[in-house]
C-alpha cells in the first residue's frame, strides 16, 4: 500500500515543477450532454490533457486563490504531487450560499485509491467552516467524472455560474450539500 501525505498547499510551494510526475490524462469515450432538458451519455472520445499553457495557468489560479484566502489542499506520495483540491473564498449565488470548488484533480496513475474521495471530503469540511452551505462544482462531463461527482453525493445544481457555463459550456453544473 502506497502512503499518501495530505497537505495545505502555500503559493511559494506552486511552480512547475511541483507537476512533475502529475499525470493529468484522461481517456474520455462517453459524456454526459443535455440535450432538450435531459442528460444524454453520447459517446465522444477523446484524450484530455493539459497543455504547457493550461499548467501556467493553473498555476496562477492557484496561487489567486491562496492569496484570496481559499483554499488549496493536495495530496503527495512521497515527494510526487498526486492529487489537489482548491475552493474559492467568495461565497456567491442565491442567498450567499456556494462556495466554488475550481479543481479537484488526480493523476492518472492514483485514480481508485481514495484520494479524490479524500480531498473531496476535505473541500467539503473547509466550505462548511467558512460559511457555506453548498459546494458548486462545473465538472467534466465524462462519464468517470460524474460518477464520482454521484457517489460524493452531488445533484445538479439549483443554481448555474454562468462564468463556467461561458468557459466549459460542456461541464456539468453541480452542487452538494454540505
Amino acid at each position: 500500500m502506497i502512503a499518501i501525505r495530505y497537505n495545505h498547499l502555500c503559493a511559494h510551494e506552486i511552480h512547475n515543477k511541483l507537476f512533475q510526475g502529475f499525470i493529468r490524462t484522461q481517456n474520455v469515450n462517453k459524456c454526459w450532454r443535455k440535450e432538450n432538458n435531459q442528460w444524454i451519455l453520447k459517446d465522444d472520445p477523446f484524450i484530455d490533457d493539459w497543455t504547457e499553457q493550461d499548467y501556467q495557468d493553473l498555476i496562477v489560479h492557484l496561487r489567486y486563490i491562496i492569496a484570496t484566502k481559499g483554499l488549496v489542499y493536495a495530496a503527495f506520495s512521497g515527494k510526487q504531487l498526486k492529487g489537489f483540491v482548491a475552493v474559492a473564498a467568495n461565497l456567491f449565488g442565491d442567498a450567499q450560499t456556494y462556495l466554488d470548488m475550481t479543481e479537484l484533480y488526480v493523476s492518472q496513475d492514483m485514480r481508485r485509491c481514495g484520494i479524490g474521495s479524500a480531498l473531496f471530503a476535505f473541500a467539503k469540511e473547509w466550505a462548511k467552516q467558512n460559511g457555506a452551505k453548498k459546494l458548486y462544482i462545473s465538472a467534466h462531463s465524462a462519464f468517470e467524472t460524474q460518477e464520482f461527482y454521484r457517489k460524493m453525493g452531488c445533484v445538479e445544481a439549483a443554481f448555474y455560474h454562468q462564468k463556467h457555463i461561458q468557459i466549459e459550456p460542456y461541464d456539468c453544473q453541480l452542487e452538494c450539500v454540505l
